[in-house]
């Protein structure tokens, strides 16, 4: 009798990731659809239900689901999600309740995108034997999750490196008091949009090298970035600093101010590298999140906790 399969999905600000793994970690089809700015956060996290099915019935159409893990961005409950200003309406879905109404009989796990993908490059990734480590998510929003002795913090609210919230860095031109608002991907994209008519953050950065006013916003950016990262690593002290999520397409032009505020203003400066997986790391940590689920409810051998790499 075939091994039954694992589901993992990756919810996020910009588009929904799902892929479908046998017990011991082996990916056997993965897909991805763009959220659509016009659907509600009911008609979004629905598409992404059916995408779900969808690459079930066409990959393993013989195979049993026994376990989903999920991710989003925001804080995951079984009634509501907290922290997730991105898409309207997305922190009153009842998100594990939901999940476990769409896939019945099956086991979920779920957990916030960032923890997920620490976890995915602190098993066999980019933050493998550091302790502690950090991981840095430069995406469609901004936050960290440390990693001490293999594990990921979660704090007493599953809120621990919710950075987004910062306060701004005094004496920075405002305009918004989040530290998320200023400093993510979406911030760059509205401000590429602004002054390019179009949101490319390859050619902003590119169009900053020559103009002065995208210069002076990617230089604001990066400033207020690094003040930041800057006193968040001089507090925790880490091994490693691991740089992930959908900013890192354009890591030539992050990694050098970022290093160098690393270097010149810590104590003990951490290494400092992108992720060994920069753009999937959330829906690879959900599929881990899966695969633990399984083995509490299989008879799976032992050898699924070994971590197989996907």
């Amino acid at each position: 009798m075939p091994f039954p399969v694992v589901l993992g999905m990756d919810f996020g600000g910009s588009k929904i990731a799902a892929a479908v793994a046998d017990p011991y970690g082996t990916v056997l089809g993965a897909r991805a659809i763009a959220v659509r700015a016009a659907d509600s956060a009911v008609d979004t996290f629905a598409r992404g239900i059916r995408f779900a099915h969808a690459l079930l019935a066409d990959v393993v159409p013989d195979r049993s689901l026994a376990a989903v893990g999920a991710c989003t961005f925001g804080i995951p409950h079984d009634d509501r999600i907290d922290l997730a200003p991105t898409i309207a309406g997305w922190a009153e879905l009842p998100f594990g309740s939901e999940l476990r109404r769409a896939f019945p009989g099956v086991a979920v796990r779920t957990a916030t995108d960032v923890k997920a993908a620490a976890r995915a490059e602190a098993e066999h990734g980019a933050l493998a034997g550091c302790d502690p480590g950090l991981y840095v998510n430069l995406g469609t929003g901004l936050a960290v999750a440390l990693v001490v002795g293999g594990v990921v913090v979660d704090g007493r609210h599953r809120a621990a490196g919710e950075i987004g919230y910062n306060l701004r860095q005094p004496g920075i031109d405002a305009g918004a008091e989040r530290l998320e608002d200023a400093v993510s991907g979406k911030a760059l994209d509205i401000a590429a949009a602004d002054l390019l008519g179009a949101p490319d953050l390859a050619e902003f950065f590119e169009h900053a090298e020559i103009a002065p006013s995208a210069a002076r916003v990617r230089d604001l950016f990066l400033t207020e970035l690094c003040f930041h990262l800057v006193n968040l690593t001089i507090a925790l002290d880490p091994e490693r600093v691991v740089v992930g999520g959908g900013l890192v397409r354009s890591w030539d032009r992050l990694r050098g101010p970022i290093a160098d505020a690393l270097g010149s203003a810590v104590p003990f400066p951490p290494e400092l590298v992108i992720a060994a997986h920069p753009f999937d790391a959330p829906l690879l940590g959900a599929l881990a999140l899966g695969r633990s689920a399984l083995l509490d409810v299989t008879d799976i051998p032992d050898v699924i906790s070994e971590g197989a790499q996907t």
